[in-house]
């Protein structure tokens, strides 16, 4: 197979990349390096079954050869890049989004589009279905991610059913591991940081508020099940295991050897108050699940972050 992923010098784009390279796939990967680092990449510079084009996929792109798959994975991912880059974060979801779905109908392969679990919002349902439809505000300030994530999907559904494009979409919710940005603003990077700093550890409100981690690695096993899937319907692909941000906060200060006691900040506008994924459908139809509890999860990913601290 030869694949195309958008956003694939980021953190998860570019396990994606490693995972089909890893399955025999050729690959060509597309990055403007706005929120992506070749750092991710540089293990592959040799790789002869791997090609990366900088280019913004929000513009026209052409590919040749025949492709089998688009993989849609290009947006600033974490509160601190979407609110730096709205407009941005916006055109990933709209053009970005209808230029990938483009180049998929035009090799007629198969698309993946990832979204997020924050189309769901602050939810009011819980754990979060798939076929609910989400509280979210559209005007605040983290709507520029929310709605460009719900317009990809309507996009998406409407090139399945105008055009009879095989696609998929997968909701991810929170996942963490190696090559996340130490400063992205996310709250693993952000504790596990501080932690290996002796620093504070900086929690958002109370800390009540819950989350459900998932690792890099049992995302990207959901995320690769779902492309070679029947699935059409958006999917849940995340860790029911839900954990608030003060058991987190315990956990990586255990791991990292802090004893610095936490400093607590306001709650940002429409930070949702809980956050668990329903993941029925992927367990029946994808025989998935998660396999890497947190603690676990989190000392796998110390030592990427202790390398990064001990050089800067």
């Amino acid at each position: 197979m030869r694949v195309l992923i958008t956003g694939a010098a980021g953190f998860l784009g570019s396990h994606l990349v490693d995972r089909f390279l890893a399955d025999g796939c050729e690959v060509v990967g597309v990055d403007n390096l706005v929120t992506g680092s070749r750092a991710n990449l540089e293990h592959l510079e040799r790789e002869p079954c791997f090609d990366l084009i900088e280019h913004d996929i929000s513009k026209p792109l052409f590919v040749e050869p025949k492709l089998d798959g688009v993989l849609h994975f290009a947006s600033p991912a974490s509160p601190v890049d979407y609110n730096a880059l709205p407009i941005q974060t916006l055109k990933a979801g709209g053009p970005g989004t209808h230029n990938a779905l483009g180049i998929a109908l035009r090799h007629r392969s198969r698309f993946l589009l990832a979204s997020t679990s924050e189309v769901y919002g602050d939810p009011k349902v819980h754990p979060q279905l798939e076929e609910y439809r989400g509280n979210v505000n559209p005007v605040g300030p983290r709507s520029v991610y929310d709605e460009a994530k719900r317009y990809a999907e309507a996009m998406t559904m409407a090139y399945h059913r105008t055009h009879s494009l095989d696609t998929r979409i997968v909701r991810i919710f929170n996942t963490y591991g190696a090559r996340m940005r130490p400063a992205d603003g996310r709250v693993v990077s952000n504790f596990i940081v501080q932690g290996l700093r002796g620093a504070a550890m900086t929690i958002y409100g109370t800390g009540e508020q819950t989350r459900s981690f998932c690792h890099v690695e049992d995302q990207i096993e959901g995320i690769v099940r779902l492309f070679h899937s029947e699935r059409v319907d958006p999917i849940n692909i995340g860790n029911p295991d839900e954990s608030t941000i003060l058991d987190l906060a315990a956990i990586v200060g255990e791991e990292t050897g802090s004893r610095t006691a936490p400093v607590f900040r306001p709650l940002p506008p429409d930070d949702p108050a809980v956050r668990c994924p329903d993941i029925s459908a992927a367990r029946r139809e994808l025989g998935w699940g998660p396999t890497i509890g947190l603690r676990d999860g989190v000392r796998k990913t110390i030592p990427y972050f202790r390398g990064l601290v001990e050089q800067a």
